[in-house]
């Protein structure tokens, strides 16, 4: 998959619950103000912490709430920086329609 629009239906399908989105969004979340707290405090401990973090939420929620495998293990490269642009529609106030797969 080399395009958004490739990606897209794929992501839309590995993430079709939402307990599985709601673990994703928190890990995220949760790794960003660790990331945050790694600069303020100068600490490569949160950084890592924040790493953890973030594969931890997102592979509980492939592993017992999907019960599919991470892209990460698939798409290395391009799962993780494609993943932050579906964030946008992840957050809570999105609409529920960016959630239906395109036939």
């Amino acid at each position: 998959m080399r395009t958004f629009a490739e990606f897209w239906p794929f992501y839309l399908r590995e993430h079709s619950r939402p307990a599985t989105r709601a673990l994703h969004f928190a890990g995220t979340t949760l790794s960003l103000l660790l990331l945050a707290s790694a600069v303020a405090l100068r600490s490569g401990r949160f950084v890592l912490m924040a790493i953890v973090c973030g594969y931890a939420f997102a592979w509980v929620g492939h592993f017992f709430v999907e019960h599919n495998r991470p892209a990460t293990f698939k798409y290395r490269c391009g799962a993780s920086r494609r993943t932050g642009r579906c964030g946008r529609s992840r957050s809570p106030g999105a609409s529920v329609p960016s959630w239906s797969v395109p036939a």
